[in-house]
C-alpha cells in the first residue's frame, strides 16, 4: 500500500512539473498560468482571412497586480501599399523599403532585479495569460 502511495505521489508531481513547463494551447477566451517562470513564450497558432490572423492576449502578473496587452499579428501590414515602389512610396524617394509584417511569437524573459517591480520583465509569482483574440495561442512556460 505504501508503494502505491509513493507511485501516486510521483505521478502527480510529474504531471504538475509537466504542466508547469508547457502551459499548452489557449483557445479564444481561455487562460493559461505560469508560476515563477524564467521565460514565457506566446505564439500565434493561426487565423483566417477575416481576422487577418491577429492573436491578442492579456497578461496579469501577481507580483505587482498589473495587466499588459500583447498583440501578435503576423499577417497585418498596417495598410501600406506594397506594390509600385514599396511601402508608403519608398520607391519614389529612392529609399530602401522599411515595410515589415507583424511578429508570430514573443518571448518574455524574467528580469529579477527591478527596484519597483512594475516591469513586464517581472515574471515572479503567478502570470495569467488570457487569450482575448479570435485565434488560438500557444503558451510555453520556461
Amino acid at each position: 500500500m505504501k508503494r502505491l502511495a509513493i507511485v501516486l505521489i510521483v505521478v502527480v508531481a510529474s504531471f504538475c512539473l509537466a504542466s508547469y513547463a508547457f502551459a499548452g494551447a489557449v483557445a479564444p477566451g481561455a487562460t493559461a498560468k505560469c508560476n515563477n517562470a524564467g521565460s514565457i513564450t506566446i505564439a500565434n497558432t493561426g487565423g483566417g482571412a477575416g481576422d487577418r490572423g491577429e492573436g491578442n492576449a492579456s497578461l496579469w502578473k501577481s507580483s505587482n497586480f498589473t495587466t499588459v496587452a500583447i498583440s501578435l499579428s503576423p499577417s497585418a501590414d498596417q495598410g501600406f501599399s506594397t506594390n509600385g515602389g514599396g511601402a508608403a512610396g519608398n520607391g519614389k524617394v529612392k529609399m530602401a523599403s522599411k515595410f515589415s509584417k507583424g511578429k508570430t511569437s514573443v518571448t518574455l524573459t524574467g528580469q529579477p532585479n527591478f527596484s519597483r517591480g512594475d516591469s513586464i520583465g517581472d515574471l515572479s509569482g503567478e502570470v495569467r495569460i488570457t487569450n482575448t483574440g479570435t485565434t488560438g495561442l500557444s503558451v510555453t512556460c520556461g
